[in-house]
């Protein structure tokens, strides 16, 4: 029994390294991605709090997504998916580039949630559905319809 313990969290640790391995090439995953669009209506109904943080995540995408949209608009595309060598200068690059993003996204958070609180509920409103039809035609893609 407990060999078969020591067994099973080996597994574990070995999985989650390799697991690792194989995100680092990709551009970014489907969870950087809002699932839900929204009307007027829909967000006249929400309170300010919670239209910011929705504010918050559409600002997410848009600036995960945005530098790799020449690239791909497709959540879970490798680098070796388009045609680039996932040698250990461009992971290095592509891991920067995350790291950065990331920055960039606590940063933007920050500021929203200090001074976006003060705009007119309105306004926000108007922002959200502004950064929808954005990450909507980001998803359309180059040979969408725009």
């Amino acid at each position: 029994m407990f060999r078969l313990l020591i067994n099973l969290v080996l597994l574990l640790a070995i999985n989650t390294v390799f697991s690792q391995k194989t995100d680092e090439a990709i551009f970014f995953s489907q969870k950087k991605q809002i699932n839900k669009f929204h009307t007027i209506s829909d967000l006249e109904a929400i309170k300010k709090g919670d239209l910011i943080t929705l504010y918050q995540d559409r600002v997410e995408e848009i600036i995960t997504v945005l530098p790799f949209l020449s690239l791909t608009n497709e959540p879970g595309i490798r680098l070796r998916d388009i045609g680039i060598k996932e040698d250990s200068r461009h992971l290095k690059t592509l891991k920067n580039s995350k790291t950065d993003t990331e920055k960039n996204i606590e940063s933007a958070n920050v500021a929203i949630e200090e001074l976006v609180a003060y705009a007119d509920t309105e306004k926000i409103i108007w922002a959200i559905l502004y950064f929808e039809e954005v990450i909507k035609k980001m998803r359309i893609g180059a040979s969408g319809n725009f």
